[in-house]
């Protein structure tokens, strides 16, 4: 099963009033941009690590506050997309955090499995751009690593692509 039994409670956004007011409400309205997405970045909730970002519609945000389990919503294949589905590498929610503006949202996760990135990596974030006296002057910027490597073979897990 794609996901878990929901529990059918309905779950209903506050309205959204002016910005001041929503900064100083504690009522969630989400910001959905004009494709209707909100971004949503998973970060370990032990370590702070920051796993990936995704995005999230009204429907994948519902479903992840039923469950307990991050459900993102792709926008390349433009599907809801439970996280771990297919690996088995679940993110069960430990504290969602919304902004001052509630258009962007912080996942505190426990990450199940070897990791989150489709890669094979733990986090997306498996890259360091350098800045500053890092960067020869006229050169292209070359990223530096920013973990020890993989941690899962992703062609076993996922199939070729």
């Amino acid at each position: 099963m794609l996901f878990p039994a929901m529990n059918s409670k309905r779950i209903v956004w506050s309205h959204r009033c002016s910005h001041t007011d929503t900064e100083n409400s504690m009522q969630f309205s989400p910001k959905f941009d004009a494709t209707g997405l909100i971004p949503a970045l998973a970060m370990d909730y032990r370590t702070q690590e920051p796993l990936m970002l995704a995005y999230m519609n009204e429907e994948s945000l519902r479903m992840t506050l039923e469950t307990g389990e991050a459900v993102y919503y792709s926008r390349s294949r433009r599907e809801i997309w439970r996280k771990g589905a297919t690996s088995g590498h679940i993110q069960k929610i430990h504290k969602i955090l919304v902004d001052c503006d509630q258009d962007a949202l912080i996942l505190l996760v426990d990450q199940m499995g070897a990791g989150a990135c489709h890669t094979g990596h733990r986090s997306c974030f498996y890259r360091v751009v350098p800045f500053g006296d890092s960067l020869i002057d006229g050169s292209p910027v070359v990223l530096e690593s920013a973990d020890d490597g993989f941690t899962f073979d992703a062609e076993k897990v996922y199939g070729k692509k």
